[in-house]
């Protein structure tokens, strides 16, 4: 796994039925202990500008496929710090061949820290206080589709 949250490995478009339908990224959780899928607060993912939300993003965690309201509800499936998810975005036709620009937010709850802190943060904004062992809210790479 790369030490950066977004992974260079998995970026590709997907097809269904022989017509791309989207793509998708793997990303890895900074946080050396794990969570619960109900802790993840996600963010928008920005490619090239383009934005896309809630509607657009399934989050492929342990093999199974989750919506963001699926996520909120689900306090049973945990995500291990060494097994990258997979975000699967829906977008007609994918992205063309050449280097993106992605930005991906996230942040995780926590049952040591304040309500009142974490009420501060958004997944898509860097953290309101940064301990290195949670990772930023929000990450950014260039990386290739061929």
């Amino acid at each position: 796994m790369d030490k950066q949250v977004i992974q260079s490995t998995g970026f590709r478009n997907i097809e269904e039925n022989g017509e791309v339908t989207g793509f998708q990224l793997k990303i890895r959780l900074p946080y050396y202990r794990g969570v619960y899928l109900s802790q993840i607060k996600p963010g928008h993912l920005i490619v090239d500008g383009e934005t896309f939300g809630e509607d657009e993003i399934m989050w492929r965690v342990n093999g199974e496929d989750y919506t963001y309201a699926d996520m909120r509800k689900d306090c049973h499936t945990h995500w291990h710090p060494m097994e990258p998810a997979t975000l699967i975005v829906k977008k007609k036709g994918g992205l063309g061949q050449g280097y993106h620009d992605l930005t991906y937010g996230f942040y995780c709850t926590h049952s040591y820290m304040p309500p009142e802190l974490e009420a501060l943060e958004d997944p898509d904004k860097p953290a309101v206080v940064y301990f290195v062992e949670f990772g930023q809210n929000t990450n950014s790479r260039r990386l290739l589709i061929v």
